[in-house]
C-alpha cells in the first residue's frame, strides 16, 4: 500500500513521476499515431477532407485510393519516422551527443552517390530520362542504389576509423567521407546534368513511392534493429557513464560500438533508401523523448522511434495539404518544422 501505518515508522511512499511521464507520453504518442493514421487516409489530391474520406469510402475506387496509395504511403511515412528516430537515439547514445543523427557516418552521403550513380549512368548510357522512366528507376533502381550506397558510406567511414574503438575518430572519420561522396556527387551532376533532377528529389525526401512490398521490408527492418538495439540498451546506460565507467563493468567498447553502427547503419539505409534524406527526424524525436520523459535507454529507443513515426505522419500529412493538389517534399516540412523547434529552444535557453 502507498500509505503505511504512523506507527511503523515509515514515510509514505513517493510517487515515481517520471514513471507517470513515460505512461502519458506512451498514451499521447499511441493516440497521435492512431490520428496521424487517420489524417493520411483523409488526406488527398483535395487536401485534408474527413468528409471526402467518407465519400471515398463508399466510392468504386477505394480500393484504388486507399489500399493501393494513401495507405502503404500513410504507413510507410510512419515506418521512415520510426527507423530514423530510432537512428537517432542509438547514435545519440553512441556518441553520447544529443545532437547527433543517423546520417553521421556517412549514409547519406553515400545513398546520395548511390542514387546519382544510377541517374547518371542511365543518361550518359543513352537512356532518355522520361518521367516514366525517372518514375521506374525511384521505384526499384534508385531504391536499391540509395540501399547499397548507404551502406559503403558506412563501410567506408569504419576503414578509415579502423574500427568502431574510438569514437572521435569515428565521428571525424564520417565527416570526411560524407564530404568526399559529396564531391563526388557533384561532380556526376556536372558531368550528367539529367541526374540533377532526381538527386534533387532524393535529397529532398518524398514518401510517394512506398508501396506495400517497401512496407513488408521496413516492418521486418524496424523489428529486427529494435529487437536487438533493446538488447544492447544496457551496454548504451553505460556508455553514458563514459569510456572508462563502461571499460570497467567488463563491456567490450569495440564490440558493441560495432554492434551498434550497425544496427544504425542498417535502420538509416532502409528508411534512405525509401523515402530519400528526411531532415531532423532522427535529431529531434529523441531530444522530445527526453525532454518530456527521460528514462533509461530500454525506454528511449522504444519511445524515440514511436515519436519518429508520430513526426513523419504529421510532416506527410501536411505536405499534402498545405498546397494541395500540389505536393511539398516532406523532408522540407521536417527540415523547417525542426529547424524552427530548435531556434526557438535555443533562443529560450539563452534568455533563461
Amino acid at each position: 500500500m502507498a500509505v503505511c501505518e504512523a506507527g511503523n515508522g515509515l514515510a509514505p511512499a513517493a510517487p515515481d513521476a517520471d514513471a507517470r511521464r513515460r505512461r502519458r507520453l506512451a498514451w499521447a504518442l499511441a493516440l497521435l499515431g492512431v490520428l496521424g493514421l487517420a489524417a493520411g487516409l483523409a488526406t488527398g489530391s483535395g487536401g485534408f477532407s474527413p468528409a471526402g474520406l467518407l465519400e471515398e469510402l463508399r466510392g468504386e475506387q477505394a480500393g484504388l485510393i486507399l489500399g493501393e496509395i494513401r495507405a502503404p504511403r500513410t504507413l510507410g511515412a510512419a515506418l521512415v519516422g520510426a527507423l530514423l528516430g530510432l537512428g537517432g537515439a542509438i547514435a545519440q547514445g553512441l556518441f553520447r551527443n544529443p545532437l547527433a543523427d543517423p546520417y553521421l557516418l556517412g549514409a547519406a552521403a553515400g545513398a546520395g552517390l548511390g542514387v546519382v550513380g544510377v541517374l547518371a549512368g542511365a543518361s550518359m548510357g543513352g537512356v532518355v530520362l522520361s518521367l516514366a522512366t525517372v518514375a521506374w528507376l525511384e521505384r526499384v533502381g534508385l531504391v536499391a542504389a540509395a540501399f547499397g550506397g548507404a551502406l559503403i558510406g558506412v563501410l567506408l567511414t569504419l576503414s578509415l576509423a579502423r574500427g568502431a574503438l574510438h569514437t572521435t575518430r569515428l565521428l571525424l572519420a564520417g565527416v570526411v567521407v560524407a564530404v568526399l561522396l559529396g564531391a563526388a556527387s557533384d561532380l556526376l551532376t556536372v558531368l550528367s546534368p539529367d541526374a540533377l533532377r532526381g538527386k534533387q528529389a532524393f535529397m529532398l525526401g518524398s514518401t510517394s513511392f512506398i508501396g506495400w512490398s517497401a512496407l513488408l521490408l521496413m516492418a521486418g527492418g524496424l523489428a529486427l534493429v529494435l529487437w536487438l538495439a533493446l538488447r544492447l540498451a544496457r551496454a548504451l546506460d553505460a556508455l553514458t557513464l563514459g569510456e572508462d565507467s563502461a571499460a570497467s563493468l567488463g563491456l567490450d567498447l569495440a564490440r558493441v560500438r560495432l554492434a551498434l553502427v550497425g544496427l544504425l547503419s542498417l535502420g538509416t539505409a532502409l528508411a534512405v533508401s525509401q523515402a530519400g534524406l528526411v531532415a531532423f527526424v532522427g535529431l529531434v524525436a529523441p531530444h522530445l523523448v527526453r525532454r518530456n520523459a527521460p528514462g533509461a535507454h530500454a525506454w528511449l529507443l522504444g519511445a524515440s522511434a514511436a515519436m519518429g513515426g508520430v513526426l513523419l505522419l504529421g510532416a506527410d500529412v501536411l505536405s499534402r495539404a498545405l498546397i494541395a493538389p500540389q505536393e511539398l517534399p516532406v523532408g522540407v516540412v521536417t527540415a523547417v518544422v525542426g529547424g524552427l523547434y530548435l531556434f526557438l529552444l535555443l533562443r529560450r535557453q539563452g534568455v533563461s
